[in-house]
């Protein structure tokens, strides 16, 4: 049985996933003001933060970290602004290399300048890195920091300490930030599978009435070509061939109108054998050649298996609403069925 498929675009990144990069990047344009304000306070040397004397190393630290949170700050707005773009991941990975840079040069120097401990700051860098890109993104934030501590302080004492507690944080953000993000994923998909099943046809997987109307109301003052179709011979299939081969027939007849509907179209499932195709912008020729083209797609035989071979036909309602009307979905649906059963009186007397 072929599955019916939509010509619908990738869905957009859910709500509760742009709502977390924005309170990711929100945190971060604050904590990285407050790193300005801190930096500025330990080049001034008012504090007991810092040395009274900073060498030069230590000063051209300071500069390049004000200049990289800036930037990265930059960025972080940017992305908070797009949090649902297809760019976001990139801003996001920049965001994580100028912010590790700007903690690397500022732990090496001091740590090889000054008696400061601050290598406790490269485990900032990989919880970062852990928040936006998970494991992979901890462990590769722990390489970085570690590498550049190992080769630019080679004779720190705490080496071996810093290698192991960065190794833990790497692990520990890392695999949290990787769990929750599978778990939002899940709870992305089960929204996504309940929204589709509430707005659409469970046996056909085309649109049913609510997802209808819903499209309909955006549609308002536009022309729009209504088709509402009944099959004829149905209730002989279910009769004969039994409930099964009738539900495989419904999904047949979804696939043919999907197609025969052409670019632009939306088919859906009203209930029984009623179906809906909404046409926006049509004109009148337009409506008259989807018909013509259902109307060959559904009479052709239906193959349902076990040797069952059927054929039925089709009865059509049409209405139009030109561009700037103010008729509805239901006033045309209404119209469209009193054409189709004209139709159906028709057939039966002829």
């Amino acid at each position: 049985m072929r599955k019916v498929t939509g010509r619908r675009a990738a869905p957009p990144v859910d709500d509760s996933l742009r709502s977390r990069r924005r309170a990711v990047e929100g945190a971060q344009l604050i904590s990285r003001s407050l790193g300005l304000v801190l930096t500025a306070v330990y080049m001034g040397g008012v504090t007991d933060l810092a040395p009274r004397v900073l060498s030069d190393d230590m000063m051209y630290a300071c500069q390049l970290g004000l200049g990289l949170m800036s930037a990265s700050n930059l960025l972080a707005l940017l992305a908070r602004r797009r949090a649902g773009s297809s760019w976001y991941p990139l801003l996001s990975a920049v965001q994580v290399v100028l912010d590790t840079i700007t903690i690397i040069v500022f732990v090496t120097v001091s740590e090889r300048d000054f008696e400061q401990t601050t290598w406790p700051l490269l485990g900032l860098c990989i919880s970062i890195a852990a928040i936006r890109h998970q494991l992979a993104g901890a462990l590769l934030a722990f390489v970085a920091t570690s590498a550049a501590f190992v080769l630019l302080v080679p004779d720190s004492p705490d080496t071996a300490f810093v290698l192991g507690i960065s190794a833990m944080t790497a692990i520990i953000a890392g695999a949290q930030s990787t769990a929750f993000a599978r778990q939002l994923t899940a709870l992305q998909e089960t929204r996504r599978a309940l929204q589709h099943q509430a707005t659409h046809d469970g046996l056909t997987g085309l649109p049913n009435r609510a997802h209808l109307d819903e499209y309909a109301a955006r549609l308002t003052g536009g022309a729009l070509g209504v088709l509402l179709l009944d099959l004829n011979g149905f209730k002989q299939v279910n009769d004969t061939h039994g409930h099964a081969a009738g539900d495989r027939l419904l999904h047949e007849v979804a696939v043919r109108l999907t197609e025969a509907g052409g670019p632009g179209t939306v088919a859906g499932r009203l209930g029984g054998d009623e179906f809906l195709i909404l046409l926006p912008g049509a004109g009148a020729g337009a409506v008259a050649a989807t018909c013509d083209r259902v109307r060959e797609a559904i009479r052709r035989p239906a193959d349902l298996g076990d040797g069952i071979v059927v054929t039925v036909g089709v009865s059509i309602g049409v209405a139009l609403r030109a561009a700037g009307g103010e008729a509805g979905l239901d006033t045309l649906t209404a119209e469209a069925d009193a054409g189709m059963y004209r139709e159906k009186q028709a057939r039966r007397a002829a």
